[in-house]
């Protein structure tokens, strides 16, 4: 798999800016790209490689067993990857669960047990730590799932280039979320997020780069 190297300023402004609309129940996401900005974008079947990886935020959020989660201290020296979606979303975030789920089964067992996948909802009122629960089991039960305040969690979000507004209802009753698609994968030498992943992102890739990933090597 081939790597683009990208400037993080580009990456962070192109990230927050390009968001994904996923419909309510029956509904059909539609991609929103509010604008692009040359170089940040990730590519279908690419990992970008970050020149300056991001910081892991320092979040607290409460976990599918309804207790408190520090993503700082309970994946420090792991490999990690966040991704920011909601449990009511038709395609690309239950795709994307999916996706890891299905490649990580690759990996020798250890490592299974190593790396950490957690999915931090952008829908907090709806995803309660029981629904949330639920549907993260059917992806893999070994996924953590973190709900909360919302501006928490948008703050923390924005601080690894992903924007996420909060969800709206429509006149037709259904409801839209915008979330950016990215998954950052946090290397277990520096704890620091230097992969980007976009939502084109396949099995196959990932099943490439995660046993690379675990070693916090670049794919």
């Amino acid at each position: 798999m081939r790597t683009t190297r990208v400037t993080v300023a580009a990456l962070v402004a192109a990230a927050a800016l390009t968001l994904t609309a996923c419909g309510g129940e029956g509904e059909t996401a539609k991609p929103n790209t509010v604008t692009q900005i040359a170089g940040g974008q990730t590519k279908a079947g690419k990992a970008t490689v970050l020149d300056r990886p991001f910081d892991k935020p320092e979040l607290v959020l409460t976990d599918t067993t309804g207790k408190p989660w520090n993503l700082r201290e309970q994946t420090k020296g792991k490999p990690t990857l966040i991704y920011f979606g909601y449990t009511n979303c038709p395609d690309v975030c239950p795709l994307t669960m999916s996706n890891i789920a299905v490649a990580k089964k690759a990996l020798p067992k250890a490592d299974q047990d190593n790396l950490q996948v957690v999915f931090v909802t952008t829908d907090p009122e709806r995803d309660t730590p029981d629904s949330l629960g639920a549907w993260l089991k059917a992806q893999d039960p070994s996924f953590t799932g973190l709900t909360g305040d919302f501006a928490t969690i948008q703050a923390a979000a924005r601080k690894l280039g992903i924007g996420i507004e909060a969800p709206k209802k429509e006149a037709d009753g259904s409801v839209v979320s915008m979330h950016g698609a990215q998954v950052i994968a946090f290397s277990p030498k520096t704890d620091e997020g230097y992969l980007l992943y976009g939502e084109g992102t396949t099995v196959d890739d990932y099943t490439k780069d995660l046993p690379k990933i675990v070693k916090g090597e670049n794919p």
